[in-house]
């Protein structure tokens, strides 16, 4: 009987650029979005490892294979006068779901949070990702039904900045 391969856990380096965009790609697949990815290697260089990177990124590795990745940057809660953790985006290989990868992770990006002093961590997940939603009630996180998110973006940015 072989043992499971081990899950390592590490923040990215610049060289995973092309890595970190095949994740995200993957993830916009998973979601139906992938007309809406237009992300590219340049724009990922520029704003994760740039001058004044915007966003942090962990890679997970099973048995040194990249099987999954997460995004995230901080916010800020003015109730808790502490920054938070928000995760933009969560992604495993489908051939590597159920082994642990998310949990793992999680659990690292936990550790940030906790090592930072965050008073909290928080995301967003499409309405009709149940797998997802499981899991993440799994880790005892709960939807903040209350709430309702709002964008603006491209010309309503620029429509509003130019008042």
């Amino acid at each position: 009987m072989t043992s499971p391969s081990p899950i390592t856990v590490a923040p990215a380096a610049e060289a995973e650029v092309p890595l970190i965009l095949s994740f995200i790609r993957g993830l916009a697949e998973y979601e139906k979005l992938a007309h809406a990815c237009v992300a590219t290697e340049a724009d990922l260089r520029q704003t994760l490892f740039g001058p004044r990177p915007y966003a942090e990124v962990l890679i997970a590795r099973a048995g040194g294979e990249p099987a999954g990745f997460a995004l995230y940057f901080h916010n800020y809660s003015t109730f808790l006068a502490r920054p938070g953790l928000y995760l933009e985006d969560l992604f495993v290989l489908p051939a590597f779901r159920r082994r642990g990868i998310g949990r793992a992770l999680f659990a690292a990006l936990a550790r940030v949070a906790r090592d930072r002093g965050c008073g909290r961590m928080e995301w967003s997940v499409l309405n009709w990702n149940a797998p997802s939603i499981d899991f993440y009630k799994s880790l005892g996180a709960e939807p903040l039904d209350e709430w309702t998110t709002f964008r603006l973006a491209g010309g309503a940015i620029e429509k509003v900045a130019e008042g």
